[in-house]
């Protein structure tokens, strides 16, 4: 087979243009200190616990009082630990889901915890143990409140505002405030003040990232924890727009299943055949929500679905290996306790995400690359069993590289294609599954402008 290496982004380019206006335009797209931040920690939890925790719910009704929430304690520690034990740097909190009901004593609404049998501060307890452990700590709320009667007004912007502002001054450094799309079919038609909100966040926390409902997290558009063949972060800004990622969200209780099939997305969001049409473009990065259990919330009856950790391990490669964060949700149980079967397979997923990395046979920081680097050989002294190799863009330099190639060396001499690969972005993790090899070739077909490489590691 002819390997072309002579065909790589010095020469052809895959018949496009290396550098031009165009070109100029998009690579002067790049993520904010606050996105850049989620290169280093692209892993982190989604906690979902609440009123739908001690109604055994995945929506409430509205009409619920603050005495049904009959949960006597919690083990945040546990909690936490057990985020951790899976390598994840972070956790998010549902302070208020839609039902309405708050996790934190608030002085805006009789229906919160200070009203049930609880009586503390959940919100307090999750965020101060994630502090005490170095753990990164994340808001969610719902804008959507069937409880709350000031909803559909403006005075619900006001009583929104004043939620946020007690989250984001009571509780700590925020990481993430997350933003649900979600919004019952039959609910009151009302347009949010997203730009207020935006605004309060940046004044508060000015570090946080706003997610999916916001302007610096993408929802990846599905939660089954599938990502796209190529998941661009240059993309048109219109993606950001609230309304649009509402109508893709889950509009009733029952809707969460069709929501993990892979078809809710448009496959191509960023390719230079979708940028030259739009002249507003932005860096959006992706993020893959998804739960280890079939429901967002705890369910007794869903123990036989707690995912493995080798299913675990898939969805984590195809997110953070694949140019997004992941967002994974663990669901308390109402006796306050991460459920003993998540937490297993949440060990066992820390465990396999470490190995990643445990023996290199190779790591170099390459920076940007020249025309001599059309072909870059990683010889090794013997033949080694080749598990994975990791890719990592400077995307302070934006997202340049589209199309590549990988090849092992054979014992030969000769090489042999094992991966055809796309994007790379912040990171892309490669599974070749233990492949003999005696080095590894790395051949950029097409690229936007010079690639900046960061670093390739490749390891057995």
């Amino acid at each position: 087979m002819a390997n072309n290496f002579d065909k790589n982004w010095t020469t052809v380019n895959n018949n496009y243009p290396l550098n031009d206006k165009e070109v100029e335009r998009y690579i002067s797209v790049k993520p904010s200190d606050n996105q850049l931040a989620l290169v280093d920690k692209p892993f982190y939890t989604f906690m979902h616990f609440g009123m739908n925790t001690a109604t055994d719910r995945e929506w409430g009704a509205g009409v619920e009082k603050a005495t049904d929430f009959t949960i006597k304690s919690i083990d945040a520690k546990q909690w936490v630990e057990t985020a951790k034990s899976a390598g994840a740097t972070g956790v998010i909190l549902t302070c208020k889901h839609h039902d309405g009901f708050c996790l934190w004593p608030s002085e805006y609404t009789s229906f919160c915890v200070k009203n049930s049998s609880y009586k503390g501060d959940i919100v307090k307890e999750v965020s101060d143990e994630c502090h005490k452990q170095g753990m990164d700590f994340g808001v969610y709320l719902s804008p959507w409140d069937m409880h709350d009667e000031r909803y559909g007004t403006d005075a619900y912007n006001d009583y929104f505002c004043n939620q946020l502002t007690e989250l984001l001054t009571n509780y700590g450094e925020i990481f993430e405030v997350w933003f649900d799309g979600a919004k019952g079919s039959n609910a009151k038609k009302f347009e949010y003040d997203w730009q207020r909100y935006y605004d309060l966040i940046r004044k508060l926390q000015p570090k946080a990232n706003i997610a999916i409902c916001g302007p610096d997290i993408r929802w990846v558009g599905n939660e089954g924890g599938k990502s796209r063949k190529s998941e661009y972060s240059v993309v048109p800004c219109a993606l950001r727009e609230a309304d649009r990622i509402m109508a893709l969200s889950q509009q009733d209780e029952n809707q969460a299943s069709s929501l993990q099939k892979y078809n809710q997305m448009d496959e191509d969001l960023g390719s230079r055949k979708i940028l030259e049409k739009n002249a507003y473009i932005c860096w959006f990065p992706a993020e893959v929500d998804v739960s280890i259990r079939k429901g967002w919330f705890f369910h007794e009856k869903d123990n036989r679905n707690s995912k493995s950790a080798k299913k675990l391990f898939k969805i984590y490669l195809n997110s953070v290996g694949n140019n997004c964060t992941l967002l994974l949700n663990i669901p308390p149980t109402p006796q306050g306790e991460i459920h003993k079967k998540d937490a297993k397979n949440l060990k066992k997923l820390g465990s396999m995400i470490k190995n990643i990395t445990a023996n290199p046979i190779v790591y170099n920081e390459l920076g940007e690359l020249t025309k001599d680097n059309g072909v870059l050989d990683f010889d090794f002294n013997d033949t080694r069993k080749v598990k994975y190799v990791v890719l990592q863009e400077d995307i302070t330099k934006s997202q340049r590289v589209e199309l590549f190639d990988l090849y092992i060396k054979k014992a030969n001499g000769k090489y042999k294609r094992v991966y055809k690969g796309t994007v790379i972005g912040s990171k892309k993790i490669i599974n070749l599954k233990g492949k003999k090899a005696k080095g590894i070739r790395f051949v950029i077909r097409q690229s936007r402008s010079n690639p900046v490489i960061k670093s390739i590691g490749i390891y057995e």
